[in-house]
């Protein structure tokens, strides 16, 4: 039996792939950080609304818009929940792809910090150029 918390977080994903920023966000708690590592053009932290509207800009610019996220497992329980994805875009004409996952801190049934985790750091940096 799935947890809970796991069709919240599909509901998150499917407001974000959407473009729909404050949908994602009513699933978070005010404190959200989303950390990706690395050294490409999107690494960073972002903290709430503003952070997460900075990075999406970002995301769509570099992408020329192409960024599609398919969600592949959501794997959740009162403290974490895990999202496996593919991503895939364009960026100069090429297209890009890689795995990744967001692992996610749950606090009060809702999605806290979370840290991206690509499952090839340097793949992930390439396809997304590097850090201006």
């Amino acid at each position: 039996m799935a947890h809970p918390l796991e069709g919240k977080v599909r509901e998150a994903y499917a407001a974000f792939g959407r473009g729909d920023v404050d949908g994602y966000l009513r699933h978070c708690t005010r404190d959200f950080y989303f950390n990706v590592p690395g050294r490409s053009a999107v690494s960073g932290s972002f903290r709430g609304k503003e952070g997460l509207d900075q990075l999406f800009r970002r995301v769509m610019e570099i992408s020329a818009g192409t960024f599609q996220e398919e969600v592949q497992d959501v794997l959740a329980n009162d403290q974490h929940a895990i999202v496996l994805a593919r991503h895939r875009f364009e960026r100069g004409g090429k297209a890009k792809e890689y795995l990744t996952a967001h692992v996610y801190e749950v606090r009060e049934g809702k999605l806290g910090e979370c840290w991206e985790q690509p499952r090839d750091q340097v793949q992930f940096d390439a396809a997304w150029g590097q850090l201006r």
